[in-house]
């Protein structure tokens, strides 16, 4: 790959760039285990999914970007085991100079391959897949294939969970939400765009999720008191948009 990587500095936020204005992760400087950026905060939902206590045990995250989903995994689901596979190793390289990224091989694998090759050639299972990898110009390639997300469905374990980061502007954002839910036999759901865009997509492994809209507020609540994420903003998004039909979030 050629294109430049840049970090940027503004009103305490440091950001990665790819040569564009495009943001590719920010921390804030500050806060560095926050979540800064609204569609990394929408992803954290899948947390609330579950009802183990200790969901997630081990997570696939696709993409590093400012290591930020990484971080806040890393420092709050204590006993989960992360492998972030990143194909640009520069990108590594400036998540630990300039975004904190933690060393500790024993709880976070960072692994340098191109996503789709490595998830076509693992053999195991993850209970929580997050795939948030785009080039210089926003494109995702293999990452937006159906042969893509069928491997990934494969590779959750039964009640396992998949979110992506989706740039709901693009004019393949569409065809791309129906091959997730055509790759998981319709257990998928697309959030609302977020102001920046993007949508986050969820998907469901073999065991269907179905929570009601007081359980999800309590978990919600909960998950506010340990992390101090606030995710009532994206809960009132899902009901003003009728994703809660009966009070019950379903797919």
């Amino acid at each position: 790959m050629s294109f430049p990587i840049e970090i940027r500095e503004a009103a305490g936020v440091r950001s990665l760039h790819f040569g564009s204005d495009s943001i590719q992760g920010a921390m804030r400087i500050a806060r560095p285990w926050h979540l800064e950026l609204d569609y990394t905060r929408e992803m954290m939902t899948s947390l609330l999914l579950r009802d183990d206590i200790h969901f997630p045990r081990s997570v696939l995250l696709i993409g590093l970007g400012a290591a930020s989903l990484t971080k806040f995994l890393y420092r709050h689901c204590p006993r989960a085991k992360l492998t972030v596979v990143e194909i640009e190793p520069r990108v590594v390289a400036a998540a630990r100079q300039f975004f904190k990224l933690p060393d500790d091989p024993l709880r976070l694998s960072i692994v340098i391959a191109d996503g789709a090759e490595y998830i076509a050639g693992f053999n195991g299972t993850y209970d929580l897949i997050l795939v948030d990898g785009f080039d210089a110009k926003d494109r995702s390639g293999e990452l937006s294939t159906l042969p893509f997300y069928r491997m990934c469905r494969a590779r959750l374990s039964n009640d396992g969970l998949f979110a992506a980061n989706l740039l709901g502007r693009s004019r393949g954002y569409q065809a791309n939400l129906e091959r997730i839910k055509a790759a998981f036999d319709e257990r998928a759901l697309a959030f609302p765009s977020c102001d920046s865009g993007n949508v986050i997509a969820l998907a469901a492994g073999e065991d269907t999720v179905r929570i009601t809209l007081s359980d999800l507020k309590e978990r919600m609540l909960e998950l506010k008191k340990r992390t101090g994420l606030n995710l009532l903003p994206t809960l009132t998004r899902l009901e003003r948009a009728k994703f809660c039909p009966g009070g019950i979030l379903a797919f």
